[in-house]
């Protein structure tokens, strides 16, 4: 059934990005490079259990950009850590679900192993570069200790390569800027920097947690058609961690729309931005500025994500939703399927919306 709620988004931003045109497929079983399957992930204190990941599935394939957007709060960093090994345990506990890349689960690896697995085969591109690099250290010390690290190669070589990937990045005059300090570059070159430390060791994953956040528009724009052309010469996938839709809709292949440690959609972009399914995705959408809404007062969601210990019962958005009935706080709903990959977890709209014949099932708290 066509759904009654249409929106026009306009591909229209302050840069310009071509997307490949071998990417935007949906990942088969037999080509997935990432794969989280029911992650939940509880934090302990002196109050109620944090349940900031309640059970999450994602999936990346072998050179595909795919984001996971949502408010600040909502477990997208907390997901990548994860996959990353980074969760500090205590107070954060994995208490269920497995994450495989390559086949191998990294749940069942040892710190050891997690140390020659991040850099080398995945790397994360972390959102504020003046907390992630070292400022007692020149850039150089801190690329070629990554290098050197994995692999056996002289200083003199890790050094050579490290001026390179500079160079890649876009760094100007890389052989003296490499002897910089963090204090002594931009905002943007310092995300470069970080970018050229991810690339290091050549990853087959990048997982970049919001890197263009605190950047001009100018300097996103660059950022992420350096990253765009950098996937497209090394052959690599990318999990990008944003709340910025504009950004999403430029480089996206696929979308997880998270809300309070939840999927609450997930699709193509063509899906997500053409065809929401979640009011949640909705209002995300209708809270962005346009053309049409010149002059006008933005829609703003009411209300605020929920502390991850004091979930609403039932569908966690239903205090936020302009859709909720007196079912949504009564029983937990599940994933609806849209069909092509497309599944919301609003059992509601999919009553008038979904596909005729389907149904979409409620759980019982």
């Amino acid at each position: 059934m066509q759904a009654p709620f249409e929106y026009e988004y306009e591909y229209e931003h302050a840069y310009e990005y071509e997307k490949d045109s071998q990417e935007g497929l949906m990942t088969s079983a037999n080509e997935t490079l990432l794969s989280v399957d029911d992650l939940r992930i509880h934090f302990h204190g002196e109050g109620p259990v944090s349940l900031a990941v309640d059970g999450i599935d994602v999936t990346v394939g072998p050179r595909e950009t795919v984001c996971i957007v949502g408010e600040s709060g909502c477990g997208k960093t907390i997901t990548a850590l994860a996959i990353m090994g980074l969760l500090p345990q205590p107070p954060a506990q994995i208490a269920g679900g497995r994450i495989f890349f390559k086949g191998q689960s990294l749940l069942d690896k040892s710190e050891g192993e997690l140390r020659k697995l991040r850099g080398r085969e995945i790397a994360m591109i972390f959102q504020e570069p003046m907390t992630s690099l070292n400022p007692v250290f020149t850039i150089a010390d801190q690329i070629s200790e990554a290098i050197l690290a994995h692999e056996d190669i002289s200083e003199s070589e890790a050094l050579q390569r490290t001026t390179q990937l500079l160079q890649d990045v876009g760094i100007p005059d890389p052989e003296k800027r490499r002897n910089a300090y963090p204090h002594q570059l931009s905002g943007g070159q310092r995300q470069r920097a970080m970018i050229a430390m991810a690339l290091a060791c050549g990853p087959d994953l990048i997982i970049a947690d919001e890197p263009t956040t605190a950047l001009d528009v100018t300097v996103q724009a660059q950022i992420l058609n350096l990253l765009r052309d950098l996937q497209r010469k090394r052959h690599m996938a990318i999990q990008y961690i944003t709340h910025d839709l504009g950004v999403v809709s430029a480089i996206a292949d696929r979308v997880y729309v998270m809300y309070a440690g939840l999927i609450a959609e997930e699709g193509t972009t063509a899906h997500i931005f053409q065809s929401p399914r979640h009011p949640y995705t909705r209002a995300l959408l209708e809270s962005l500025p346009s053309r049409e809404k010149r002059g006008q007062r933005l829609y703003s969601i009411p209300g605020n994500v929920p502390h991850p210990a004091y979930k609403p019962q039932g569908c966690p958005f239903h205090p936020r939703c302009k859709y909720r009935q007196a079912k949504c706080p009564q029983f937990f709903p599940t994933l609806c399927d849209y069909g092509e990959g497309h599944r919301a977890r609003c059992p509601i709209l999919f009553e008038t919306e979904g596909p005729a014949g389907k149904t979409c099932e409620w759980k019982n708290l």
